[in-house]
């Protein structure tokens, strides 16, 4: 079948809570809290992963790593890993049901794949505790795929391996990775598209990538929203991107091109030429 059968969408910065500013306070928050001031850059470095798995990247940074060093007189270590979790957590949870509104254009594009027998399919880098909140909240509003995949459900082997992804291709009976897209706003997600074999695709505004609310986006000059845009778009095709949109409401089109591409036996990843933006 040489046509695209599934989309596989990441939740935050792609799908709702635009910029994704979620769990990225709470981590500037709980390291704080551990005498270690990060910048927002290095909370925002990590993500898309599982979040234990974020905070270990975090401490395994070079300059927060010798702060660590200098705060306590030690290397960090797994426990102190658990204990920063263990806060973290909790945290998140109380403050997650306030970010879940759907990002513009996700729900017209979502109908408008559906339409056309697409299946959409998601995974994250929240634990199944942690959508158990986001998942009825976003569904409230209007946003609900055919199917979610959490790290739990992996054996906690998240992005950027691709295991989220084959568990979304089995339950939906897709036929093959170059049939299906998966679109996410962090190289974590990027990362665990080429990992599966599927086309991986970046998606710039609202993303946690760029890192802006949205009243901080629509406040930009149209000079600084193209600066914006153009290093945030740089930053996915650098680690790997097959294309790049702008926003989901391009999604539809790029489905066209690569159906196009897979008719001629493309492949992701096949060759540079495709490792570019739509217009």
């Amino acid at each position: 079948m040489n046509r695209v059968e599934g989309i596989i969408l990441d939740w935050a910065g792609t799908a709702v809570d635009f910029g994704c500013f979620a769990p990225v306070n709470v981590f500037i928050d709980i390291f704080h809290n551990a005498g270690i001031d990060v910048t927002m850059a290095e909370a925002r470095e990590p993500m898309g992963m599982l979040k234990i798995d974020h905070i270990r990247a975090m401490l395994s940074m070079p300059r927060i790593s010798s702060l660590w060093e200098e705060q306590y007189g030690r290397e960090f270590t797994e426990a102190d890993v658990e204990r920063l979790y263990a806060e973290f957590e909790p945290a998140l949870l109380a403050s997650l049901s306030e970010y879940t509104n759907p990002i513009p254009e996700v729900l017209e594009t979502v109908q408008v794949l559906r339409e056309r027998g697409i299946k959409i399919g998601s995974t994250t880098g929240y634990t199944k505790k942690m959508m158990d909140i986001v998942v009825p909240n976003a569904k409230q509003k209007g946003y609900s795929p055919d199917f979610l995949v959490t790290p739990d459900e992996t054996d906690s082997y998240g992005r950027p391996y691709p295991y989220m992804i084959y568990r979304n291709m089995e339950e939906l009976k897709l036929t093959a990775s170059w049939n299906v897209i998966k679109v996410g706003d962090t190289v974590s997600d990027i990362k665990e598209g080429i990992n599966a074999g599927v086309w991986s695709v970046g998606v710039v505004i609202g993303s946690s990538e760029m890192g802006l609310t949205q009243e901080e986006f629509t406040a930009l000059t149209e000079e600084e929203k193209e600066q914006s845009i153009y290093t945030t778009r740089q930053r996915f095709i650098e680690n790997g991107a097959d294309f790049v949109i702008q926003t989901m409401g391009e999604l539809p089109l790029l489905m066209e091109k690569l159906e196009e591409m897979i008719e001629a036996g493309k492949k992701p990843g096949a060759g540079a030429e495709i490792k570019m933006p739509i217009a």
